[in-house]
């Protein structure tokens, strides 16, 4: 992936960001390319209306259907990919995870398109988007911060954003673990001391700390990661208990 076009209402949520730090960094080398498309310009009629009430009745607007599409067919008029998804942001969707956004690096071009209101008509969910992701179990006031989340997240990915070859790949989640804690300078700090296995200079043992720590901070923090990857003590299996 080195193009992500982005739909939304409001442009201008997105483009501090996507001037910072490692991402604007990336799009200043040239290795990552980000359009933000206002769905606006795709309106209907004198007023550009792009939402409506929904059938049935219920609070609140419902994105229409035809800006959606006018603005997914004009990007790929106006800039053919070899490859593609199109991505609904949505609290309906899959979690966001590791395993996805490495997926989704594989193609050429992602194009995200942002809710807004109540919500989008359902003939954008199954006939335009080929995916729904969701960032987590909270709703938010638009698919704009997810957006962002997504594309931070799916760039680490592409070759040249981050400075090392395989850092994407050290990070929590990337092995099914937390990373083990960091220490910097000063060796001591208000009691507290960085461990000496860290100072010692021994890869090997420091690899071995790293890996033990890993285990220990996933199983108080984030136990269910050590479920799914099969690492999570078994009953009877001698493992020290916390529970007496």
């Amino acid at each position: 992936m080195r193009v992500v076009d982005v739909v939304t209402l409001f442009p201008s949520m997105l483009w501090g960001p996507l001037a910072s730090g490692v991402l604007g960094q990336a799009r200043r080398a040239g290795v990552l390319a980000v359009r933000v498309h206002d769905l606006r310009r795709f309106g209907l009629g004198p007023h550009r209306q792009v939402d409506d009430t929904p059938y049935g009745g219920g609070g609140g607007m419902i994105l229409r259907p035809e800006p959606l599409y006018a603005a997914v067919e004009w990007i790929r008029g106006r800039f053919p990919s070899p490859s593609e998804r199109v991505v609904l942001l949505s609290p309906q969707g899959v979690r966001l995870d590791h395993a996805a956004a490495r997926r989704l690096a594989g193609f050429d071009r992602l194009i995200a398109l942002c809710g807004r209101y109540e919500g989008v008509d359902e003939r954008v969910r199954a006939g335009l988007a080929d995916e729904e992701l969701s960032v987590g179990d909270v709703v938010l006031t638009g698919g704009e911060l997810p957006a962002l989340t997504l594309i931070d997240a799916v760039a680490r990915f592409v070759p040249g954003v981050l400075g090392r070859v395989g850092a994407a790949e050290d990070e929590s989640f990337a092995c099914g673990l937390l990373e083990s804690p960091y220490y910097t300078r000063p060796v001591e700090y208000r009691g507290q001391r960085v461990p000496d296995v860290l100072l010692s200079g021994d890869h090997g043992a420091i690899l071995r700390y790293r890996e033990e720590q890993a285990r220990e901070v996933t199983r108080r923090k984030r136990p269910d990661l050590l479920e799914r990857t099969g690492l999570a003590p078994r009953a009877g299996d001698g493992q020290r208990r916390e529970d007496g």
